[in-house]
Order: structure tokens, then sequence, then C-alpha cells
């Protein structure tokens, strides 16, 4: 399973707001830092402040920060977000009509006990686990 750039990009924001918290954080500076596209870091910060995971603010001297302290922020929450579902197969051979295999194949049952382990395993780390070593990390990232 692969995450999308999408849900990536997020986690890497958090991570910056974090390691540079309580100073605010620019766009262009996670795009620079970790080599991202700012056009896509834009609507992840703008989705991300809309759920309340930072506090953006526009304009001159604008930027963001978290909007929760680094331990309530689970990353199970943070990937669910990014991606666009759970489910791993859907069992359609064609539009609209199941696979020929679907009433006796158990692929999907173990598919999604899979992604419910992995979501699971997701959910018992927060931001703060990521942000552990804030010093080695910021070193890493030259900030």
């Amino acid at each position: 399973m692969q995450l999308s750039a999408y849900s990536d990009y997020s986690l890497r924001v958090l991570m910056h707001a974090a390691l540079r918290g309580p100073e605010r954080v620019t766009v262009d500076e996670v795009s620079e830092t970790f080599g991202i596209s700012r056009h896509h870091l834009v609507k992840i910060v703008h989705d991300l402040g809309r759920h309340g995971y930072l506090h953006t603010q526009r304009g001159i001297g604008g930027g963001f920060t978290l909007g929760r302290a680094p331990e309530s922020i689970r990353l199970g929450d943070i990937v669910r977000l990014g991606e666009e579902t759970e489910k791993v197969i859907d069992c359609i051979d064609r539009p609209n009509r199941p696979c020929r295999i679907f009433p006796a194949c158990r692929l999907k049952g173990v598919l999604d006990e899979a992604a419910a382990a992995f979501f699971a395993v997701l959910d018992d780390y927060t931001l703060a686990d990521l942000v552990k070593q804030p010093s080695r990390m910021r070193t890493a990232l030259g900030i």
C-alpha cells in the first residue's frame, strides 16, 4: 500500500510546524525544505486549517502554526483525510458489474482486515511521536 502524495505532504507540513512551533511557518519554507510544489502545499495547508490541525493567517507576516497539541494529532486521522477510501479493492470487474468470483472470493475480506490493521497502527501514534528528536530533525531539515 502506498500513501497518496496528499497524505505524505500533510504529515510533512504538520511535522514542520511542530518542529518550528510556536513560530509561524510559511508554505514557501515547507516547499523549499522538502522540495514540494508550492501549489500542492497551499491546498493542503488550507484543508488542514479547515479541519483545525493548523491555525492559518493570510497576508503579510502570515503563515501557519499547529492548531492542536502534537500529542492530540493522530496519524490515522491525517492519513484518512488524504486517502479517498480505506478500501483496498472494490470487487468491480467492469462498470457496475461485480467480479465473477466475488461470491466465493475471500480476498476483499483479507485486504479490508489488513487496511483496518494499517489504520489501527497509525491511530496508535501521534504527531508528537514523529518529532521526538526535534534537534536531530531540525538539523536534518536545515531549520
